[in-house]
């Protein structure tokens, strides 16, 4: 067996499960209350820490209908003790534009919800505005800043590839996030707006699929992590059918493209953290990432490190977690065999202590 500091993930969505059928899901949208939605969230803490993520960053929480904040409870109840599940590192809303991957109407009717949503519900456009609703977001209690910069893949009304920010409005979400002393991890497909992002002096680019060399040397040369989400893509191509067509065509163009970004990521150096994106595939699958990883040619012990010291690093608790020595907190996980030999090791954990104490004990004797 391998003992191993606690694992990380610097990309899920703890608080909903969105890997069923797209229409029911986004019925579900309309029907399904706060407190609901706040009992679902238990099971998926729950099996998040008994893979072995003692540790995650939580990128993002908001349903159309709801301007609530069910990740910073979800993590206040964790470190409270009341239910069992990873540390947290909470986004609350995720920012974006009008319109944008984050625009939770996006793809509804007009006036469904009773209102366009607003900086309330994490939606902006103009520097200002962007500004005002990072400080609403670090008042109700994020840990980190995430924001839509690109379209995305599971939303209707984009296309997955455009920039969604302008330049100054980039400036503005980079400059208030850390006036605040907190991060910024972007959701960013697309290569123009990624080029912008790293630019501006983001902190992470969530996805990055049609980045191209150039812009992932920018990337080694300004120290910009990349989180590469391969899980996610990995999910939707496999359950093509679940979704309409307009996200079948996006999933398929970005699962393509970052195939090649990958590798090319994986050559030019960049720094690499372990993200999942959590939410779009059942959660408790996370280790599954690792072997997509290796898979695109990356080294088993630093697909292993990118999970470990790499997100400690990212997260900014690299002085309390991330290894195993004297003075950090006692995250310790272990696996049968060793995973630089078979990295499908990493999903079968049997063992998983968070903060000292025991939360798992399972071996296969």
């Amino acid at each position: 067996a391998t003992l191993s500091p606690g694992f990380m993930d610097a990309h899920t969505h703890l608080t909903f499960d969105f890997s069923g059928n797209y229409s029911e899901l986004r019925l579900r949208m309309l029907d399904e209350n706060i407190s609901q939605l706040a009992l679902e969230m238990i099971p998926h803490a729950k099996a998040t820490i008994e893979a072995g993520f003692t540790t995650v960053r939580d990128l993002g929480s908001g349903f159309p209908n709801s301007h609530d904040f069910p990740d910073v409870s979800l993590r206040n109840a964790i470190s409270q003790g009341v239910i069992l599940g990873p540390r947290m590192l909470v986004a609350t809303h995720g920012i974006g534009a009008t319109g944008g991957h984050f625009d939770g109407t996006n793809g509804f009717r007009d006036m469904l919800f009773g209102a366009e949503p607003d900086s309330f519900r994490g939606i902006a456009d103009g520097p200002d505005a962007i500004r005002k609703t990072v400080r609403f977001e670090v008042k109700n209690g994020a840990d980190v800043i995430k924001a839509a910069v690109s379209g995305g893949v599971l939303s209707l009304a984009d296309e997955v590839d455009v920039p969604q920010f302008t330049p100054v409005e980039m400036a503005a979400l980079v400059d208030e996030t850390h006036r605040l002393r907190k991060k910024v991890a972007v959701h960013c497909h697309g290569d123009e707006a990624a080029k912008e992002a790293i630019n501006a002096g983001v902190d992470s680019i969530e996805h990055g699929s049609f980045m191209k060399t150039d812009t992932l040397q920018l990337m080694k040369q300004k120290g910009t992590y990349l989180t590469p989400t391969l899980m996610a893509s990995e999910w939707v191509m496999q359950k093509i059918g679940n979704y309409p067509p307009a996200i079948q065509a996006k999933g398929k163009a970005a699962t393509d493209a970052r195939t090649e970004m990958f590798r090319n990521a994986i050559k030019i150096g960049v720094k690499i953290s372990f993200g999942t994106d959590a939410g779009v595939f059942p959660h408790g699958q996370n280790a599954k990432e690792f072997a997509l990883m290796t898979g695109l040619g990356m080294k088993p012990i630093d697909a292993l490190l990118s999970a470990t010291a790499v997100d400690a690093e990212l997260f900014g608790v690299a002085n309390r977690l991330g290894t195993l020595e004297k003075g950090k907190l006692a995250d310790i996980i272990a696996m049968p065999g060793d995973p630089t030999a078979d990295i499908t090791a990493t999903e079968r954990v049997f063992f998983v202590m968070k903060d000292g104490k025991i939360v798992k004990n399972t071996p296969k004797l």
